[in-house]
């Protein structure tokens, strides 16, 4: 077995606030190998856009990496100056298609600006304006822009044109990984087709790996050959995306899966009583204890370890640590 191509040991991000330290990913592994797509699924607030950030050394203040390593190509890239992650690392091995790309895009630049402005700022011996500005061009028709809109503005453009400008930011310096944090949010579901199947075919013809965030599971059994679910800052369940769906062994994937609306069977939905924790003061144990109904005392003061149920499928659940 070759090595992943990002590894991931034991990641620890906190918010330093004023009202208290918000543990928002904590103690965190995941693994992602060459042409894998790895799905990172779970509630608002759970730390799956901050896990994204970190990945990128990213996390806005008053967020900080305090512990853990982040491998990427056998390189622990927290080791690493900031001027070496700008130089080597950041947009030319990892890139991210942010969320919102309404928020992301300049307004008074136009598109072919801010696309050429990565070549001209990572590889200023390379590239003139006028060369930078033909590669935006290539990268617009890659996504299905019609070049000629290199010089129009975001404004000019429908949401599902500016993700595509988006993606194909990320997608300039042909990174080996691409972490898109909910790429379809706020998309009518034809537009959503069409970025979930551009995904797919640049995925195809650049063997390139995904981590795709969302809290769509539907989007991310599409997708994704690897599930990771996230809870309140950890992960609960981590396997191969056929296992995690069909056999779902933690209860809070239990009930994600459950509230998924389907053609056929039960037409009332299913949802998860309670709310997420304040990650502030989280709850003892298990995180989840306050809101499953198979909690026992056992879960309200220990917090259970990752145990292998089976081959490539993985719980955090004192359920399973007892068989």
């Amino acid at each position: 077995m070759s090595s992943p191509l990002l590894k991931i040991e034991n990641l620890r991000v906190y918010y330093y606030s004023l009202r208290g330290i918000v543990k928002a990913v904590d103690n965190v592994s995941l693994e992602v190998n060459r042409g894998e797509v790895l799905g990172l699924a779970g509630e608002s607030g759970c730390g799956k856009s901050t896990l994204g950030y970190s990945l990128l050394r990213l996390v806005p203040p008053p967020g900080r990496i305090i512990g853990g390593r982040i491998l990427f190509d056998g390189n622990n890239i927290l080791e690493w100056p900031e001027e070496k992650i700008r130089r080597e690392y950041r947009w030319k091995k990892v890139s991210m298609i942010f969320q919102g790309a309404m928020n992301v895009l300049n307004p008074v630049k136009t598109v072919g600006d801010q696309i050429a402005e990565i070549f001209l700022v990572h590889l200023p011996d390379k590239f003139t304006k006028k060369e930078a500005l033909e590669k935006a061009k290539e990268l617009l028709e890659m996504v299905g822009i019609d070049p000629r809109r290199v010089k129009n503005y975001p404004h000019e453009f429908s949401g599902g044109m500016k993700q595509r400008v988006v993606i194909a930011m990320a997608l300039a310096l042909n990174p080996d990984l691409v972490i898109a944090d909910e790429p379809t949010t706020a998309l009518d579901v034809v537009v959503q087709a069409q970025i979930i199947n551009l995904l797919k075919k640049l995925k195809k013809e650049r063997n390139m790996s995904i981590i795709l965030i969302s809290h769509d599971l539907s989007l991310i059994a599409e997708m994704s050959d690897k599930v990771a679910i996230m809870y309140a800052g950890k992960i609960v369940e981590y396997g191969i995306s056929d296992y995690v769906y069909n056999n779902p062994l933690h209860p809070y994937t239990q009930g994600l899966i459950r509230s998924i609306p389907r053609l056929k069977g039960p037409k009332e939905l299913v949802w998860i009583p309670g709310q997420p924790p304040d990650l502030r003061t989280p709850p003892a144990g298990c995180r989840f204890h306050p809101r499953c109904s198979h909690a026992t005392d056992l879960c309200r003061k220990e917090e259970p370890p990752m145990i292998e149920v089976e081959p490539n499928h993985s719980v955090a659940c004192w359920l399973y640590a007892k068989k």
